[in-house]
This record gives C-alpha cells, structure tokens and sequence, in this order.
C-alpha cells in the first residue's frame, strides 16, 4: 500500500522547521492536559492520554508523532507535571510500574502515523480499528517492564516480577473498555478533521 497524506500534511503541506517545533510543542501540551483529565468510566476512570496520544499520531505522521512523544517523555523526566497524578515525577516515572508504557508511547504515536501514512487508517472503520490494535500492542511493552525487566534490573517492588493473574486484574482489565473507547473517540476526532478538510 502506498504512502498517503496525514491530516497535518494535507493541511499545512511541507512543515518548515519551527513551524514543526511549534507543533511537537503543541502536541505535548495536548497529551499532558489529557493525562491529567480523568473521566468516570466502567469499570474503573479513565484519562484521556492515550486518546491525545493516537490522534497526535494519526494527524502528525509517524515521524513527527514519535518525536513529539521523545518530547513528551523528556519534558516528564525533567520533573515538569505533564504526566497522570498517579505516576510519579521526574526520572522516577520510568522506573515506576507503568514504565514500560510510557516507552511504549513512542511507539503508539509512531504506529498510528506509519497506519495514517499508508491509507490503513483511512476513514472511521479504518482508523478505529487500527488505534484498537494499536492500543492492544501498547501492553506488550507496558507489562514486559513490570513482569520481567524491572526485576532485571534490580527494581524491587510490590508489582515486580509477579504472576499473570496479577496483572491481568492490576493492569489490564480495567482499562480494555476504556482503551477501546478512546480509540474510537481518536478515530471520531482525526475524521472529523477530514471531513471539515474535504469541505474547504
């Protein structure tokens, strides 16, 4: 499949150098806010990150979505509260237990820039169902660290090195409803944006 345009692109063509920068800002400012906005949601609150994260993705391309999120990580580990309140400040978040998701949000927003660049997320079927997928593939980082690599490393806590029964109930149940809402809600968001483009 050949490569296509991304929102941004068809809407601002060829970027120059600050004008990116200015988005990559942009683009950290609107991940933060989401993280740090919590909605009731079954069976447990939810925020809205990873809803930025996939929209960021799908409207920036994958290149520029990857950089944003490297932005995004650098601005947490410098301590700045651009995080959720439950993850802790500073270099710490990294070695917290939902350090393997945040390196894997690098590549959440990259996946769904590389689906938008190659017409896989093209339309809301399209574009829904690859943010599911690509939010499935998020937990593959995002358990890796606290099952088996923080232990690695000498990281000795209570959600170190556990079963899977653990986890499964600690860090993945709770949240499949509300990932595969978000992916829909980032799929509503970045066709609407087509939609208002196809309009002009």
């Amino acid at each position: 499949m050949g490569r296509t345009d991304t929102l941004l692109s068809a809407t601002l063509g060829d970027e120059g150098l600050l004008r990116k920068a200015l988005l990559v800002l942009g683009g950290t400012i609107l991940i933060a806010l989401a993280a740090r906005t919590s909605v009731p949601m079954f069976p447990v609150p939810m925020t809205l990150q990873t809803l930025a994260i996939l929209a960021v993705g799908f409207t920036f391309g994958s290149r520029l979505g990857a950089i944003t999120l490297i932005a995004y990580l650098a601005e947490g580990a410098a301590g700045l509260p651009v995080f959720s309140p439950t993850t802790a400040m500073g270099p710490a978040a990294f070695f917290g237990p939902t350090g393997g998701f945040l390196i894997g949000f690098v590549f959440m927003a990259w996946a769904a820039g590389w689906a938008a660049e190659r017409g896989i997320a093209r339309g809301f079927v399209g574009t829904a169902l690859a943010g599911i997928v690509i939010s499935a593939l998020l937990y593959i980082p995002g358990l890796a660290w606290p099952m088996g690599l923080a232990s690695a490393v000498g990281v000795e806590a209570g959600w170190a090195g556990q079963g899977l029964g653990f986890y499964w109930t600690h860090f993945v149940s709770g949240f499949l409803i509300g990932d595969a809402v978000k992916a829909v809600l980032a799929a509503l968001i970045v066709t609407g944006g087509w939609a208002a483009l196809s309009r002009r």
